[in-house]
């Protein structure tokens, strides 16, 4: 593989990296619980569909979204993140297809909605052991909990993907048996009656399309670490597909259990539901075991959501968006400054409410996608030749029809935002506008250094090189 340095291609084996040409690269099943962990980490934050419209449409939700967002989201992840198998992943796709300024956009805005998300989850880990600790529900008990619990995590992601991705199974294992345990019990006190109520006049549209989304969204996150997989041409296809299988699934069990074992009472369906759920079913004993799969799930998307923001910082640094200091690897390999730079966000966050956060980081995030769809159709139009070791039937129609439904979904999550996440929104994507240009002048000036020119190698040349990665 080439990059540029100056005027002249060196290969990467010329390059001072050797502790990245070193590590052990993930395989198939580390890198599905890692995608299962960036997409969902089980049903803890899905409640509030059923308190918004009730659980007919909650069950519907989680079956036929999937189809209008998961499942393009993940083809087209597929399809890219096997064409630029690179550390950077959606920004390198817009980079190639519209230039290093709008890729910088991307990057700035998936990476921020990154941070909003991962500052959710101390939030809900401390939502699940408030009703046993009341201590841990507002306050500064509960900001020095959060603060702690992201320092630990952000200490797990330094030591290493290979460490996350082993994490993410033994944490995803963990966090779904006790639904299946819950299922078992709860079949008795099944009643099917119970999954057909529906008052589509007491339906909170907003909280609903916020809550899907959120729960079925970042199938993405995981192309920014395509670097780090083994044979990503076949193992990144495989892992999406059957993480996407145990997303569903991980979903829809539990909403039919806990909505067809127990009367319905609306008002009660918010975080931290299912453990109160458990103990009606299973008892205290069940309800301990949930509230620990609970915190064990929000662990692992911790760990997997940071592992693709700081990878992400990476690739940027490595292509000369962002100065060199973040293309530093640590002794484990893992971007140490990125990682730092992701945790301080989450910090800085956290004392956002849960649907404040859930509601900035889908606008953003929305953002972002119009510039992948943009990117991925362009690029079949201009390039349908170009290698694509996995891609998508259909040709370019097709490519343009897997993309309509997705963007209807984004313009309907883009005009229900509320008037102060639409300001924020736009104030942060206002930020991006001009970081690029100022960073540009930074360089220019000398008063940051960068790894590589920031004008990219193009597309042809960045074709030759895939083609040397798949025959070496």
């Amino acid at each position: 593989m080439r990059q540029h340095n100056g005027n002249d291609y060196v290969t990467v084996d010329e390059l001072p990296s050797p502790t990245a040409n070193n590590l052990k690269k993930v395989s198939v099943l580390p890198l599905m619980f890692i995608i299962f962990y960036e997409v969902s980490g089980g049903p803890f934050g899905i409640e509030d569909t059923v308190q918004a419209a009730g659980p007919l449409l909650a069950l519907l939700g989680f079956l036929v979204f999937p189809f209008i967002w998961s499942v393009p989201e993940a083809l087209i992840t597929a399809e890219m993140g096997t064409m630029f198998p690179e550390n950077g992943g959606y920004v390198v796709w817009v980079s190639s297809a519209l230039g290093p300024y709008w890729a910088f956009q991307q990057g700035w805005m998936k990476w921020l909605s990154g941070v909003i998300d991962n500052a959710l989850y101390p939030v809900l880990f401390l939502d699940y052991l408030k009703s046993d600790i009341p201590a841990l529900a507002s306050g500064f008990p509960r900001i020095a909990a959060a603060w702690g619990l992201t320092i630990v995590l952000t200490y797990l992601n330094y030591r290493g993907l290979t460490i996350v991705g082993w994490i993410a199974i033994v944490l995803g294992v963990f966090s779904l048996l006790p639904f299946v345990v819950m299922g078992f019990i709860a079949i008795p006190d099944l009643k099917p009656s119970r999954w057909l109520v529906v008052d589509l006049n007491n339906v909170d549209w907003n909280l609903y399309l916020n809550t899907l989304f959120w729960n079925l969204n970042y199938w993405d996150s995981i192309s920014t670490l395509a670097g780090e997989v083994d044979k990503p041409n076949k193992t990144l296809p495989k892992a999406l597909f059957y993480a996407l299988i145990l997303v569903v699934l991980g979903y829809f069990f539990p909403l039919l259990i806990g909505t067809g074992a127990v009367p319905l009472k609306r008002s009660l369906w918010t975080d931290g539901y299912f453990t109160d759920i458990a103990k009606i079913i299973g008892g205290v004993w069940l309800s301990y075991w949930l509230q620990a799969a609970a915190a064990m799930a929000n662990m692992g998307m911790f760990v997997a959501e940071m592992s693709s923001d700081s990878f992400q910082l990476l690739g940027m640094a490595e292509r000369g968006m962002l100065p060199e200091c973040f293309s530093k690897r640590s002794q484990h390999g893992t971007p140490l400054v990125g990682i730092l730079f992701s945790a301080s966000g989450v910090i800085l966050l956290s004392w956002l409410s849960f649907n404040e956060i859930v509601a900035a980081e889908n606008f953003l995030y929305s953002c972002g996608m119009i510039l992948e769809f943009i990117a991925f159709i362009w690029l079949r139009i201009k390039h349908p030749n170009a290698s694509r070791p996995y891609k998508i039937p259909g040709g370019t129609a097709g490519a343009i029809l897997l993309c309509v439904p997705p963007t209807i979904t984004i313009g309907f999550v883009l005009a229900l935002s509320s008037l102060k996440v639409l300001v924020v929104s736009l104030i942060a994507v206002f930020i991006g506008l001009i970081l690029q240009p100022c960073l540009k002048f930074a360089e220019k000036k000398g008063w940051l250094k960068f790894s590589v020119s920031s004008e990219l190698p193009d597309f042809d040349n960045r074709e030759s090189s895939h083609s040397l990665i798949e025959q070496s």
